[in-house]
This record gives structure tokens, sequence and C-alpha cells, in this order.
């Protein structure tokens, strides 16, 4: 059910294209455009839900339903909120989650940002400590943890944590559970039917899918918690602008078609990658071989749009990348447009030089597959 009391069916496709409409009105669009308003007509005594632009917005409103009903569907107790960024999210809930003296608990293998995060935490009087993600190795620093982050998949090494065992230790000894739910999708896990207080992530990826919208989004149920993170939005004013809200509820529309069509091919091309002897360290958690599958299989319906591999060289690995025709040179992960990417040319992760992270778009697999085999070709010295 939706807010409104709509049925939106079971099925994921159903869900995605009818996630978040409001009821029907004769002579009025199924998804009205975005509403560019800073302050709204407000007589008399403070009510109603919109107030003032920093606060809420009727696009925003619409768009936090549809993505509640993706990650909690059935759940009329959970709350959603929209943000500018997946980073703005992901500080949102840190920073109104925990105080000075309290302790965090991140992966050490997670998005490049994080390192950046963990010093503002620190610099805040808040012990952090980390642990990588396979393994569930999180459990072995977790005691006197106020909250405990995850990142299943792990950002870039594709590493798979157990969202449920994790979770049940963490709430065991009182603390809360956000998983950053950004590779996976809504379609691919659902953190909070594993036990999560939170599911955070970037809809900048695979959820908006067309590398156009800068976007993040934080869904829990705990009220007093999210009543905390939907203060710190207001506090920081990090808000969605109501264009990029509507461009994300029009893209949700067709996630299913989008994710069903990238994980396909994704375990085209890792099955591909894998017959090639100069490839090493091949990660897929949807290859039956992966070391993550196992338990990755047990928590995700899919296995996301990612893979991440290993080429002898950094020149090898440019080389490559330059090679390619189907696939730009470009860094995020998610969109319909192939990408691929040299990792270690940022710095903040702990990779190889001739690290690839290869994003699968919505291409031909057949065309996706030769460009990547030829590229590898033309590469070799």
């Amino acid at each position: 059910m939706n807010n409104s009391g709509t049925s939106v069916g079971d099925g994921d496709g159903t869900r995605a294209v009818r996630a978040g409409l409001p009821e029907p009105v004769k002579n009025e669009p199924t998804l009205p455009g975005p509403v560019f308003a800073a302050h709204f007509h407000l007589p008399g005594d403070v009510s109603g839900p919109y107030t003032y632009g920093r606060d809420e917005n009727p696009t925003w409103s619409l768009l936090e339903r549809a993505i509640g009903e993706l990650e909690a569907p059935g759940q009329e107790n959970v709350q959603t909120l929209t943000f500018a960024s997946g980073v703005a999210a992901t500080a949102a809930v840190l920073f109104s989650q925990a105080g000075a003296g309290d302790v965090v608990v991140l992966p050490d293998d997670g998005y490049q940002v994080l390192p950046l995060v963990r010093a503002q935490l620190e610099a805040y009087g808040i012990e952090v400590r980390t642990a990588p993600t396979g393994q569930d190795a999180q459990l072995d620093v977790l005691e006197g943890a106020k909250l405990l982050w995850l990142e299943t998949p792990s950002n870039p090494g594709l590493d798979v944590c157990d969202i449920r065992r994790l979770t049940e230790a963490a709430h065991a000894q009182g603390a809360l559970v956000a998983v950053d739910n950004t590779l996976a999708t809504p379609l691919g896990q659902r953190p909070l039917e594993l036990g999560a207080d939170f599911a955070v992530a970037s809809g900048t990826k695979q959820l908006t899918g067309h590398g156009d919208v800068l976007l993040g989004y934080v869904v829990g149920r705990d009220a007093g918690a999210m009543a905390a993170v939907r203060r710190w939005r207001k506090i920081v004013g990090a808000i969605p602008g109501p264009m990029e809200a509507w461009l994300a509820h029009r893209s949700i529309a067709t996630l299913q078609l989008r994710v069903d069509r990238q994980c396909a091919t994704a375990l085209t091309v890792a099955e591909a990658l894998r017959e090639r002897p100069e490839v090493t360290g091949l990660r897929y958690p949807g290859l039956p071989d992966d070391p993550a599958h196992k338990v990755a299989a047990q928590q995700m319906r899919r296995y996301g749009s990612v893979v991440s591999f290993t080429l002898p060289t950094r020149a090898r690995a440019e080389r490559f990348l330059e090679a390619l025709r189907l696939v730009d040179d470009a860094t995020s992960f998610g969109s319909v447009r192939s990408t691929a990417e040299r990792r270690g040319r940022w710095g903040g992760d702990p990779v190889p030089d001739g690290f690839i992270r290869f994003s699968v778009g919505a291409e031909d697999p057949e065309d996706l597959v030769a460009d990547v085999l030829r590229a590898l070709d033309e590469s070799s010295e």
C-alpha cells in the first residue's frame, strides 16, 4: 500500500512504475511537474505540510513516498528523506545519531569519502573504528558502538557482509545500524527487511540511472531517529532541487527494466573477463565462485551492475580504457551508459594501480562484451 491507500502491486516492475504516484485527478498529470517554491501561502497560525522551501516540497514528498515503497514495501511506519547527494544523506545519519564520546564503526574498504567523514567525526570527539566488509570483520570492533555503518556490496571492491548477522549483534548491545544500499539498489536488497535501522543511498547512481542527477536518501523506521535526521537536513540545508527530485521520480519508473538488463549483462561481462589470463582479482557477487556469492545469495535478489578487476599495470589499464569504444572513462556508476575507470587515480581506495571499476550499462550484451575483449586485445603489448 502507498501513503494514499492504493495498492501498487507486489512485482518489482509494477511497484517501480506506480511508486509514489498521487491519487488520479481528472485532467491532471499522472506525475505532477516539479514545484518551484521558496515559500508558500501561510496566513495565520503555522499549519499544514508546506511552509518554507528548505523544510518540505510537494515534489520531494512524492519522490520520498516512491523510494519508501521500494525500500520497505508494506511497512507503513517507515519514513524517507531525500537529500542533495548521497554524501549529504550519509553525513545526516552519522552526524545526527552520534556525538562526542560515542563510537562509530565504519568499513575500511568503503566509498572513498569515508576517510574524510572519519576525520570530521573524530574532530567532533567521536571515536571511529574500522574493519573490512568481508567476513563480517566489523563484528570484531563492535563492542560499545553507538552506530554501525555497513556498505554491502562495498565500493569498489564488491565485498559483501551478512546484514542480518551484523544487525542482530549490534542491536544486542544497543547500537543502531545503517546500510549503504547504493550498489544493490532496493531491487537488489532491502536492508530494513534484514533488520537495519537505516537504508542510505546515493540516488545519483542506479536508482536514477541516467548520469544526470545528484541525489541521496535515508529510509528509517524509528520516528525519533528520523526526526534527528530531518533536523540535520534542516540545519545544513542539504536539500534536493525540485527538478532533480522530479527527474529522479520519473526515472524510477524504469528501474526494474534497467536493473534487470544491467545485472544480466554484468554477469555476462564478468564471465567473459574470467577467461582472460591478464585479468586478476575479478569480483562480481553474482558469479557462483565469487568469495561473496554465498552470503550475497542469502540477502540479495539482484547482484548489481558493477564488476571490478585488475590488469597487470597502470599503463595497461589506461591503454584498455582508451581502447574502449562503448564505455566512457568516467567516475560514478549505475548509468544506462557503461562507464569504467582506473580507480586508483583518485587516491583513497586501497586498490592496485591496474584496478578497474566497470559499471555495466544497458547496451546490447554481445556488443559490450565484444568491445571489452577487443580493448583487452588492443591494449596488450
